[in-house]
């Protein structure tokens, strides 16, 4: 008989082992299934097979170690069993009724059909709700750590369990693993890498910045964009070691491999969120980048550096400060600033692409919203088929209530307005980085819930040159906060118009003069 034993297996423990010693030595006749009724079956195990799930999954929360990490613990592990031990990696599928199935597949697969596992030669050991999908199958389940024929009663910790009192460093928490896991764990220093991923509190259980992201639109916008941001910043990049921090989809690394400047130079990009990270890794083996010492790692760099010190000529980075002052906080914008600093070589630069808040952001001004446009007849989200029909039905006027609505919400922010009337027209007085932070978003409708907790305009370029040259950067004179012509061009003119009163603070506004629209972004050279 074949033991089927899937799992996560980021960690095993000590009853694991024993628990499998017995199967091995005293056969599984006696032993009690998932039931409490005995299994009678008089053939002793001549296998076990470790499915390990989600193995294409790592550096996260839920899946912390690689698939060649837990591979090595689990053939140290498997020594004493004195069977033999197969891992079979079992990519993750999401919640699916059919995981079992696919699970016995692809453990065909992966072995050239050598295994073949039915409920006539193998017995699963599970002791999780996954258990019932085996059992839909037709398979004998034995329990494991669960107590045999008890709905919620467990005899031991089950091991996601025991990587949370690691977790929570609780005083008997490693005693409990077997040796196999403890010298890995050891080796490879991932009780410190659990903690830090642990106590990250910006990157999501599955290691990206937020879950509402539709990856599709944003992966062909990055690839629009990647000729823009080669461009702008190319006349600044020193060749030598080059970081790419948040590289996305590896576009900008691909268009600098072209460059016979940057022959001989290597490339690292850095990429957190798993969906981007392995479209790099694919492009990486279908030869799209012309330099082959281009190499993609899946590391967080707010917590930490993800380089070593004094090893960088160059790291770039783009559109993505914005995002760790949005889904972080303020102190781990600072820790990250700092952190490209200790990473560059002396002469090295940080080249920061990236939107801006504008100079006089506290500034009130009156803003003139069209009303034109709307199809929507009083009809509310409920109606459209999709959020994003619903925002594409309303005026640009309308969009904006919803827009203040929604704005950094969860983050606790009022956006607070007030209505003007003048000459008969309506206007609404509010600061200048308000209705900036709504134009530059109110196009974005197909990924509305994730824009909504994006600030753009925290810091004006003046305070990002303050804070640079408080940590020890030179900021290049050739650095520059400009306006997005396209933008204004597209999406502001005939939407939008900014006002100011002609004489400030009146008692009764009578004149409005135009207002321009002001900087949008910011190209940022910090020098060490």
């Amino acid at each position: 008989m074949y033991l089927l034993l899937p799992g996560r297996h980021h960690l095993l423990t000590r009853y694991q082992k024993e628990y499998l010693l017995r199967l091995v030595n005293m056969g599984l006749s006696e032993e009690l299934d998932v039931f409490g009724n005995p299994l009678q079956i008089s053939k002793h195990p001549r296998a076990i097979i470790f499915a390990v799930t989600s193995a294409n999954h790592n550096n996260t929360r839920r899946n912390p170690l690689p698939l060649y990490q837990r591979a090595m613990m689990i053939q140290d592990f498997s020594r004493e069993l004195n069977i033999p031990s197969f891992v079979i990696p079992i990519d993750d599928i999401g919640q699916s009724p059919n995981f079992a199935s696919y699970t016995i597949k692809k453990i065909e697969v992966e072995t050239e059909l050598m295994l073949k596992l039915t409920p006539e030669n193998t017995i699963v050991l599970c002791s999780t709700p996954v258990a019932n999908l085996y059992l839909e199958l037709g398979f004998k389940v034995l329990p494991v750590e669960k107590v045999p024929g008890s709905a919620d009663s467990f005899l031991t910790k089950l091991p996601w369990e025991e990587l949370e009192s690691i977790v929570l460093k609780h005083k008997q928490s490693k005693q409990n693993l077997d040796p196999a896991c403890i010298r890995l764990w050891k080796d490879y220093g991932l009780f410190e890498k659990v903690d830090m991923l642990f106590s990250d509190s910006l990157i999501g259980d599955d290691g990206d910045l937020t879950e509402s992201r539709d990856y599709n639109t944003y992966v062909r916008e990055m690839d629009e964009i990647a000729e823009l941001k080669f461009q702008e910043t190319i006349p600044f990049l020193k060749p030598g070691r080059i970081g790419d921090i948040g590289c996305a989809v590896g576009s900008w690394i691909k268009l600098v491999c072209q460059d016979p400047k940057y022959t001989e130079s290597d490339f690292y990009g850095v990429e957190i969120a798993r969906h981007l990270y392995h479209i790099c890794e694919q492009r990486k083996e279908n030869g799209e980048f012309q330099n082959p010492n281009v190499f993609f790692l899946r590391k967080n760099a707010v917590s930490g550096l993800v380089y070593p010190r004094l090893s960088m000529n160059a790291i770039h980075t783009s559109s993505l400060t914005h995002e760790i002052e949005s889904y972080g906080d303020r102190s781990q914008l600072l820790a990250f600033i700092k952190n490209r600093y200790e990473e560059l070589v002396y002469g090295g630069v940080w080249i920061n692409r990236d939107v801006v808040g504008p100079a006089d952001k506290e500034t009130e001004v009156y803003v003139w919203m069209e009303e034109d446009s709307s199809t929507n007849q009083g009809l509310g989200p409920e109606d459209f088929v999709s959020f994003k029909e619903y925002l594409e039905s309303l005026s640009t006027k309308q969009r904006f209530f919803q827009f203040q609505q929604d704005f950094r919400k969860e983050e606790g922010y009022v956006l607070r307005t007030t209505s003007i009337l003048v000459d008969g027209i309506e206007y609404h007085r509010m600061k200048l980085k308000d209705i900036c932070e709504y134009i530059s978003k109110k196009d974005y409708t197909d990924n509305w819930k994730s824009e909504m907790h994006e600030t753009f305009c925290f810091w004006s370029f003046d305070e990002w040159k303050e804070q640079l040259e408080s940590i020890g950067f030179k900021v290049s004179p050739n650095s520059r906060a400009y306006r997005n012509e396209w933008l204004v061009k597209n999406r502001y003119e005939g939407k939008i118009k900014l006002f100011l009163p002609r004489i400030p603070n009146p008692k009764q506004i009578t004149d409005l003069i135009p207002y321009d629209f002001p900087v949008t972004h910011m190209l940022m050279l910090a020098e060490k």
